[in-house]
């Protein structure tokens, strides 16, 4: 293995509750799988999908759906899981927001109470004009990088929330993914009864303003305080995100356009570049290693996507021309981009 494959950072274990895989077991057995290969696959009881406040790492949370999707064969397993689930499943997260006055405030609730549900993950609303306002959500830590299945099921998840106030029949404006484009994306505005887009820069659902001031169907306020107090009892707020899962982030989502200078990664953070070479310096990394040790994890990632041609992966990465692609990778695995790709099955 070549050294970009050695360059992973130690840092704490990021958790999510298992609340949002409940009925996983149920949805899996549905689509013809194996629940006992999927869950023992990744070292998970299944019993454990029914203890909604149990705290599970979030990695392995993400290799549980991208497991079943291929224990299934549906490549699409957790846009069809996100689709049929339902708020209240999501514990007391989900009815601190069903339980809220208005949506805006569900939706803030949703955003507030975020860090007591997951951890090195992001939730925020931002308005972007007078007709339309993003509810952004995303996973930061470096070491999970299959994770689409979690971005599909989780929008699908906050959707339906939406549903709960505006009607089952309700769509947004457009959807927003950020990995490349699947096989069968037709399905995905299907699902959701809007465009989509992949290939963005984070998990996004696009919608109309006016629909904040509308009142919750559910609306109690008794019941919404009694939720904000046991999640905040069941635990503390997650650690401060790292300086060096920032960097990542940040390149990450600049790569498409080409590899970033230290510079441009600076002044995205708020940050003196000498900052980041001191945290980088830190993981002993300098910061074209860690544009290398991040390239190759989505390049792994990506050639194990069958559909997607090699130069689109080229492009993915931030490289102009597939050589160059081939040669970095080349050297980082010992073998070539096509090479690995036929070794893992693709």
């Amino acid at each position: 293995m070549g050294q970009a494959g050695q360059l992973t950072s130690q840092i704490d274990t990021p958790v999510v509750l298992m609340a949002a895989a409940a009925g996983l077991t149920e949805f899996v057995r549905a689509q013809g799988g194996d629940v006992d290969a999927v869950f023992g696959r990744c070292g998970v009881a299944p019993e454990m999908t029914v203890a909604p406040t149990l705290q599970l790492p979030l990695a392995t949370f993400c290799a549980l759906f991208e497991e079943a999707a291929r224990d299934t064969g549906c490549d699409n397993f957790g846009l069809w899981f996100g689709q049929q689930f339902q708020p209240r499943d999501l514990g007391m997260w989900g009815y601190a927001a069903l339980s809220s006055p208005t949506l805006g405030s569900a939706l803030e609730n949703l955003v507030g109470l975020f860090r007591y549900q997951q951890s090195s993950s992001t939730m925020c609303i931002v308005r972007e004009d007078a007709r339309r306002v993003r509810l952004d959500y995303q996973i930061h830590t470096p070491a999970i990088v299959a994770r689409r299945q979690d971005a599909e099921l989780s929008l699908g998840q906050f959707v339906n929330l939406i549903r709960e106030c505006c009607g089952r029949t309700w769509a947004p404006i457009e959807i927003q993914f950020e990995h490349p484009q699947p096989v069968e994306w037709r399905q995905h505005e299907t699902a959701f009864g809007a465009p989509v887009f992949f290939g963005c820069d984070s998990n996004s659902i696009v919608f109309d303003p006016a629909l904040l001031d509308r009142p919750m169907p559910g609306r109690d306020l008794k019941l919404l305080t009694m939720m904000q107090t046991c999640l905040e009892l069941l635990g503390s707020p997650e650690r401060a995100e790292s300086l060096v899962d920032r960097v990542h982030g940040a390149v990450r989502r600049r790569l498409p356009d080409g590899a970033p200078t230290l510079e441009k990664v600076a002044d995205d953070l708020h940050l003196a570049p000498s900052a980041i070479r001191r945290a980088l310096a830190d993981e002993g990394l300098g910061f074209r290693q860690a544009i290398d040790a991040i390239r190759f994890d989505m390049a792994r990632h990506y050639l194990a996507q069958r559909h997607l041609p090699l130069s689109e992966i080229a492009l993915l990465l931030g490289y102009s021309e597939l050589s160059a692609f081939t040669r970095a990778f080349s050297r980082w695995a010992g073998t070539s981009p096509r090479g690995y790709r036929s070794v893992i099955g693709g």
